[in-house]
């Protein structure tokens, strides 16, 4: 296999290399900060940023939306979506 991209530097912006089912939890911390999160069954994502203060309940996800976040905490308690993906 061939990766024409291997030598090339991982950023934010970058396509994900790999992804990770994420177990909603209320007070554990994500064990590496996601480029983004893929929500596979739709509902309210509850998260706090890398660098929030505060969780943020983003609303009515739709299922396979990719959310652009780089979360520290997904939170059981106010999270309805399921099949949550962290992508690295």
């Amino acid at each position: 296999m061939t990766d024409p991209f291997s030598s090339l530097a991982d950023e934010v912006s970058a396509p994900a290399r790999r992804a990770l089912a994420v177990a909603p939890h209320d007070t554990n911390p994500l064990s590496d900060i996601p480029k983004a999160l893929y929500v596979g069954t739709a509902g309210n994502v509850a998260m706090r940023g890398v660098d929030g203060a505060a969780d943020q309940l983003w609303k009515n996800v739709p299922a396979g939306a990719i959310l652009p976040f780089r979360a520290q905490y997904v939170r059981a308690t106010g999270t309805t979506a399921a099949d949550i993906l962290a992508l690295y």
